[in-house]
């Protein structure tokens, strides 16, 4: 296990992980901001304190392996991926850009820190489970996590793998859903209601913990929980902001699926040097 780094080390991660997303979401003129700004403290409490990676050795068998099932939010894991250190930040400003190795969804390139290719939505679990179950054949103690969207509940897909996953006792993955509680169309409760979202996963054999997306300690603690359920899979149901730390993108679907243009970049880098966008009491 990783040092537990302060939580104003964090703070100034998840600073630097919402400013290189929105940088690089505007020199790609087009991308997903929203769902992007709400994983960012999820990403960064598992990415800096608790996922076993080299990224010396980006093939190392024993590394966890980390499932970005909800593809779209890519920009945000580019970012963390360049801050762990798997590329240079420079190589950012190519998202989605003709012939650049970090397009509008994950391609799978291990060397790069990315496990899957990702973006059809609902397919990550299964992914995972996958990957989860060869490493209980092989005897390796890797652990498998995978983030999903909340939208990304509708599909039937999840659900299979929820219970394939229960059914196999794949006490090595951790599910985490980004539950903003928007998609691209609007609110979950008018497009498709997933509630009681927590009661379903139970339902389906899973241990279920629910925190505030957006608080780091909480986050880690919550991974720490994660990793002594014995005989059953985990999922973490974070509850976040779509949007998050930018005032005027904060809880507007509209911001779903299109990137800051020049004069809305300058206005969000200017709010990210006055507010930190973490809660970490």
């Amino acid at each position: 296990m990783k040092n537990r780094p302060s939580i104003e080390e964090l703070k100034k991660i998840c600073r630097d992980i919402r400013r290189n997303t929105l940088i690089m979401l505007e020199k790609a003129g087009s991308g997903h901001t929203g769902g992007s700004l709400s994983i960012v403290e999820i990403l960064s409490a598992l990415y800096f304190y608790k996922l076993r990676y080299d990224p010396r050795r980006p093939d190392w068998p024993q590394r966890d392996r980390f499932i970005l099932s909800k593809g779209h939010g890519c920009p945000a894991l580019y970012a963390v991926l360049a801050k762990a250190g798997y590329f240079n930040r420079q190589t950012l400003w190519s998202l989605r850009k003709l012939g650049s190795k970090l397009q509008g969804h994950p391609q799978r390139n291990v060397k790069l820190g990315i496990e899957a290719s990702t973006g059809s939505l609902g397919q990550g679990l299964s992914i995972a489970n996958g990957i989860a179950l060869v490493a209980k054949m092989e005897k390796n103690d890797a652990r498998v996590y995978c983030l999903m969207g909340d939208g990304e509940m509708d599909e039937g897909q999840i659900w299979e793998a929820a219970m394939t996953a229960s059914h196999y006792h794949l006490d090595n993955i951790c599910g985490i859903i980004d539950n903003n509680k928007q998609q691209i169309d609007g609110w979950l409760k008018d497009v498709k209601d997933i509630e009681p979202i927590a009661d379903k996963w139970k339902a389906f054999g899973w241990h279920v913990i629910e925190v505030d997306g957006h608080n780091v300690t909480k986050l880690m603690d919550a991974y720490d929980e994660a990793g002594k359920i014995k005989n059953k899979p985990t999922v973490i149901i974070a509850h976040t902001i779509k949007g998050k730390g930018i005032s005027f993108i904060e809880n507007k679907a509209k911001w779903h699926g299109i990137s800051p243009n020049e004069e809305e970049l300058e206005q969000a880098l200017k709010e990210l040097d006055k507010e930190d966008g973490l809660n970490s009491s």
